[in-house]
């Protein structure tokens, strides 16, 4: 086969070589600390206390800046939170705290004209500032719609002109959770609807001459998030606007769920070298919330000192990932590819293999009574084995994987696989009637080898990469077997050593564990091309990593990417001052009566500012309506009004019963 030596390279917004490099943005001054422009990403959270609690809301700043925030969150849900910022600020001052404070404004804006006074950036929802959500559905005119925003332009209007005054920094966040009925009417629920719901609003912001912005475009949904910020630097490229961008998956959830999630959105737009601030949403403890985005910030430094070591540049340019095309390849024998869910592949070469209790880490329980194997939602589908044979008889749903000089001297090969390298490949006579993987990378695709390659109906490419950039090398090898014409499965395999796991040269604030950074790495890694389409499979390489964490991290990319749903997924919000329930506690107690309803996505919010809107993406709600108060959604429906919090997820779990959704655990 002859390959086509015409590469096409995606993998970032800046045209430069193959290697991080950001959107060049404007500087924004945020008190004292410039962003955007050629200064650092900046770390951000938001406090979960009472704001009318000075002292609570100042301990727990102190204890997030210590963490490693540089700017703070507090909400202003009315004016008495609004003008006790100050006195929250006056506290700090004494302190010696000089961090500066973000007002986060929903629905009210005396507050923020109050706030904007005091604090060094207001952050508006354009979805319910000026504008109003009902979940109404209108029909404007063309004039009707312009009228609407001249009302809402003189309603903004005041809060601009104080923050030019008072010299303060502004944060458009669009949410796609609270777009108003006005923009739903006209955009629909999309990334598009986003974008111009916050361009609404820059627009107005450079009619009155201000230009301290900041935008972000926050969904708890990776895929929409990623488009809507990717479609927002389009629009404003077109614009002549280059303002900072502000990352963050709204709605996260906890534990390995919450940090997978929120590195799939920022992760990937951070391999697309877009954002200037990052804020990791957590149903955590805020303090926990700044480490996580620390380490997916860090990586970048790090990766710019192994680029700057090599004597050689890459010499690829880059294009923008638009020109990623969702890569759709063949079905290899009712394996892998095609509109199979992506495939799961974990090494257990190292693991005892005379014991096939061991097989439970990949989620094959053995019944030692009756000699069988269990399966569940989050069992792997392919073993790798190398050069090692088990003493046991492997489970007859579990595909096996061994490295060809092994697999070829095996007198029984059914239900087990070889791996080839390219020579071997080519070179051998010997090959599986069924499956073969062949290791490949990127620059092979040039090699005379890869022009000798003869593709058949049995063949699946392992995808590996060994560049510093290695997300964008793997991005633009889908890219270039599409423009050769070739349909190919493609695993994608990434190898992640110890080394790769320590903090960047001269930098101590990285305090992320490495479980959890192979967590954000992989998620970043992987999912940047999972979210665009690209991949058939996943296999992560970790030798420092538990057997069981490397199963659970690889279900849990596909489920973040929706490319392969094994769990039930909670959408739950990170708590802040306005949350009438211990957001912690309650996710916690949910999950544990409803974690077995594979597929079903559950909501839960602390109170009505994101929830039925965010809910748009979840099958059920569970919001925070007043002291202990909770309202019940099916969808955007309200089903259930001021729901005591003692009988609330009785009466959930009931709504689920009745839709006829609802299975006893361990039911098949």
């Amino acid at each position: 086969m002859e390959a086509n030596t015409k590469l096409i390279l995606p993998g970032g917004y800046c045209n430069s070589k193959l290697e991080y490099s950001r959107f060049k943005t404007r500087e924004v001054k945020i008190g004292d600390i410039p962003m955007g422009g050629n200064n650092p990403i900046r770390i951000q959270s938001m406090t979960t206390i009472d704001t009318m609690d000075t002292i609570g809301s100042v301990e727990q700043t102190i204890r997030m800046v210590d963490a490693g925030c540089e700017y703070v969150r507090i909400t202003a849900p009315s004016i008495k939170e609004a003008e006790n910022l100050a006195n929250i600020k006056r506290e700090l001052r004494t302190r010696g705290y000089h961090v500066p404070l973000v007002a986060d404004i929903h629905f009210t804006p005396n507050a923020a004209e109050v706030a904007a006074r005091i604090v060094e950036k207001v952050r508006v929802n354009p979805g319910n500032y000026a504008d109003k959500k009902k979940f109404d559905q209108i029909d404007y005119t063309d004039a009707a719609y312009q009228a609407e925003l001249e009302r809402i332009h003189k309603k903004f209007a005041p809060l601009v002109q104080i923050c030019k005054e008072y010299g303060t920094a502004m944060r458009i966040g669009t949410n796609h959770g609270s777009l108003s009925d006005r923009i739903m009417s006209r955009y629909g629920d999309t990334p598009e609807g986003m974008v111009e719901s916050a361009m609404e609003f820059i627009r107005i912001c450079e009619d009155l001459n201000y230009y301290n912005l900041v935008v972000s475009m926050k969904s708890s949904n990776p895929q929409v998030m990623v488009q809507a910020y990717r479609l927002l630097v389009e629009r404003m490229t077109a614009e002549d606007m280059n303002y900072p961008l502000h990352l963050g998956v709204t709605e996260a959830g906890d534990g390995e769920d919450g940090r997978i999630k929120s590195a799939v959105g920022i992760g990937t737009l951070l391999e697309d070298g877009l954002g200037d601030t990052v804020r990791v949403s957590l149903t955590e403890e805020p303090e926990k919330e700044a480490p996580v985005a620390i380490a997916l910030v860090n990586r970048y430094s790090k990766r710019k000192q192994r680029i700057d070591s090599q004597k050689e540049k890459p010499i690829f340019v880059l294009s923008t990932p638009e020109e990623t095309k969702p890569y759709i390849s063949q079905e290899v024998n009712t394996f892998v590819g095609g509109s199979l869910v992506p495939r799961v592949i974990v090494d257990i070469s190292n693991k005892n293999l005379k014991d096939p209790f061991i097989l439970s880490e990949v989620g094959y329980r053995y019944d030692l009574l009756n000699d069988k194997y269990h399966m569940g939602d989050q069992s792997v589908d392919f073993v790798y084995l190398g050069d090692h044979l088990p003493s046991f008889n492997m489970p007859g749903n579990l595909k096996q994987l061994y490295n060809y000089r092994t697999w070829v001297q095996l007198s029984n090969t059914s239900n087990i696989h070889p791996v080839f390298t390219l020579v071997e490949f080519n070179s051998s006579t010997a090959k599986d009637p069924v499956l073969n993987l062949v290791r490949l990378s990127n620059t092979q695709l040039q090699s005379e080898e890869f022009e000798r390659l003869q593709l058949d109906k049995t063949v699946v490419f392992l995808l590996e990469t060994d560049a510093a950039h290695g997300m964008a090398d793997q991005r633009q090898f889908f890219a270039n077997l599409q423009e050769i014409g070739i349909d190919t499965p493609v695993i994608i395999y990434r190898h992640y050593p110890i080394e790769e796991f320590s903090a960047p040269m001269g930098n101590d604030m990285d305090p992320e564990e490495p479980i959890s950074k192979l967590q954000l790495y992989a998620a970043t890694d992987l999912g940047a091309l999972l979210i665009d389409g690209l991949g058939s499979g996943v296999w992560i390489d970790s030798p420092a990593t538990p057997t069981d964490k490397l199963s659970s991290i690889s279900f849990g990319i596909l489920q973040a990417t929706r490319s392969r749903i094994s769990k039930t997924e909670y959408i739950s919000c990170p708590s802040c001052g306005r949350t009438l329930f211990d957001l912690q506690e309650t996710t916690q107690m949910i999950r544990s009566r409803t974690n077995h309803l594979k597929g079903l996505k559950i909501g839960i919010m602390g109170c009505i500012v994101n929830g039925p809107g965010e809910m748009a993406d979840a099958d059920y709600g569970y919001v925070g309506a007043g002291p202990d108060k909770i309202t019940l959604y099916r969808g955007k429906e309200v089903v259930k009004k001021n729901v005591s919090s003692a009988n609330a997820l009785d009466e959930l779990i009931d709504i689920i019963k009745n839709d006829g959704l609802w299975i006893e655990e361990g039911e098949i």
